[in-house]
């Protein structure tokens, strides 16, 4: 059960970088929550004040899970994914001139997780003035504080390189600050999670639900030293370092693959063995933030079709990311052994406007006839002649029909708890770590140091959850298959629209290349410089020496 209070609190101290001890909403799902006010700067040197101050840090992990922001940072800009017809931030998937140090995402990000880590330094800082405290309880939160901190430098460092490291409650506004080295930001990130691990509980999920375990620091650290490994900073252990980290987490606490992997993202299901770590939302306004807004950016255009309507079952369309060509035709080539395809986007829709109806994309016919539930529209994945199409009584929607409105919508993220079929704050979850990317971040990790048998079956273990029923083995590769790309290709299979893909391509050395042969609307513009995000001009602005002491990385 989930039983972690949440406390608002509206103190705040902010500096140069925002980095404000600001307490706003934490963790969610079914939480008892409360909102307190006008709390002295004293109340953190309380065990409540120190409890409600790591709550409030993870309030900032919104920022990034869900977010328009944080998935159009990871979404848009990749080879799997390219823009649709609708939103304003095209030009994150473009590339064009227009993506620059102003851009607002950048600095609602930035903000937002300094805040986070200056929220973090306070609560550590000030953990040797509380009293009256178990001194493991007392441990556990410094810890949470430190795996929050790293993952806040972990984002920061991966989009922007080296960063203004602070690692010490910032009291007074101060415009002191400078980049640190690449090096040094994940030297502080591994000391976090190294002192965190031993002091977070060992179990798949801490007995408040939503805290950071141990196996989600493990998760994360092993994350942090593949992704090290790839950087300016790497050294050569440390793809060995991040292996038993991850081989711990898949061995050792219990977590399964869900037999059926259309369960792992089921509405309702958001809490289920193959969980590690996820960031937790509620349906209450007053503390859901801006909410969980996955559930509409992958939408197409359903609600303008014959036979359809907008409603909270099939989601707010904001048509935002489609899926490229090679995701359909490469990524997903495989449709008769392998379930995520299937299971992943939508490939059907029944009436919830019955009547007859003008064909709109579909013109094998020219009227559709739907009673209340019938199929109004059918997305088989292939093509089909017109003659073939006329078959059926609804709208067949083929891939040569696509289009920047109408192509497969990915299911994961759907939200039909909202309160209305307008809402935007969506409220549920968001499953950040996950066993199926542990067992190929692992893969990966034994692949770099020649562990072939090792990392063949830890890949086999997720394509044979992956399968149909009775496909298992037609699902399973040899050694002799396991190359580089093909790790590439399964990442892209199994955490489609996961807040990953950008991330990893960047990692991989690969995501210049990889823009230009696969997305067409990003390929003409991106250039070498694109693997860093723009520093927020008002950060520049705002440091001692301006430019001169915080410079803007290159291109922008």
């Amino acid at each position: 059960m989930k039983n972690l209070a949440i406390k608002m609190n509206t103190w705040a101290k902010t500096t140069a970088l925002a980095l404000g001890l600001s307490a706003t909403v934490s963790c969610s799902g079914f939480l008892e929550e409360d909102v307190i006010s006008q709390i002295g700067n004293d109340y953190l040197n309380t065990p409540k004040g120190l409890n409600d101050g790591i709550n409030a840090a993870y309030s900032t992990m919104r920022n990034w899970y869900g977010t328009e922001r944080g998935n159009n940072f990871t979404i848009f800009g990749t080879d799997i994914y390219t823009n649709g017809a609708d939103g304003s931030w095209k030009f994150m998937n473009t590339y064009t001139n227009q993506f620059d140090s102003q851009n607002g995402h950048a600095r609602e990000v930035w903000d937002e997780l300094y805040r986070g880590i200056n929220t973090c330094n306070a609560v550590i800082d000030r953990s040797a003035n509380v009293t009256g405290i178990n001194e493991e309880l007392l441990l556990q939160r410094i810890s949470e504080a430190k795996f929050i901190r790293a993952h806040h430098y972990f984002i920061l460092v991966q989009l922007f390189g080296g960063v203004d490291l602070q690692l010490s409650e910032t009291q007074v506004p101060t415009k002191e600050v400078t980049r640190a080295s690449v090096a040094s930001i994940y030297a502080a990130i591994i000391q976090d999670l190294e002192e965190a691990i031993p002091n977070l509980e060992a179990k798949t999920q801490s007995s408040d639900y939503g805290r950071a375990t141990r196996p989600a620091a493990e998760h994360l650290l092993g994350r942090v030293y593949l992704t090290k490994g790839t950087s300016e900073a790497a050294e050569s252990s440390d793809f060995a370092k991040a292996e038993p980290l991850l081989q711990n987490v898949v061995s050792n606490y219990g977590f399964e693959l869900l037999p059926d992997f259309g369960d792992v993202h089921a509405f309702g299901n958001e809490i289920n063995n193959e969980v590690i770590w996820s960031v937790q939302y509620t349906r209450d306004p007053l503390t859901n933030g801006g909410g969980n807004n996955a559930h509409v950016f992958f939408l197409m255009e359903y609600d303008v079709q014959p036979g359809m309507q907008r409603d909270t079952e099939n989601g707010r369309p904001f048509k935002r990311y489609r899926p490229t060509d090679y995701t359909l035709n490469v990524i997903f080539a495989d449709r008769v052994n392998d379930s995520r395809y299937k299971k992943s986007y939508r490939d059907n829709f029944l009436s919830n406007k019955p009547g007859t109806y003008n064909t709109t994309f579909d013109k094998s016919k020219e009227t559709v006839t739907f009673a209340q539930g019938d199929t109004t529209m059918w997305l088989p994945g292939y093509n089909m002649s017109e003659a073939e199409r006329a078959k059926y009584p609804y709208q067949v929607l083929t891939p040569e029909l696509y289009t920047e409105r109408l192509f497969p919508a990915l299911k994961k993220h759907m939200d039909p708890g909202r309160a209305d079929r307008t809402q935007f704050e969506g409220g549920r979850d968001y499953i950040a770590f996950r066993l199926a990317d542990t067992y190929l971040l692992l893969a990966e990790a034994q692949f770099r140091q020649g562990k072939m048998t090792q990392a063949t079956e830890n890949i086999n273990m997720v394509r044979r959850r992956a399968a149909f029923p009775g496909k298992e083995t037609e699902m399973e590769i040899s050694e002799g298959d396991l190359t580089f790309e093909f790790i590439t290709e399964e990442r892209a299979r199994e955490l489609i629209g996961e807040q990953t893909r950008w991330l990893d391509l960047k990692r991989w050395g690969i995501l210049i290349e990889r823009v230009k042969a696969y997305n067409p609307q990003g390929g003409p513009n991106i250039q070498d410089f694109h693997v860093l995000r723009p520093i927020p001009q008002n950060q520049i602005d705002r440091a001692e020496g301006n430019a001169s002491a915080f410079p803007q990385n290159p291109g922008y």
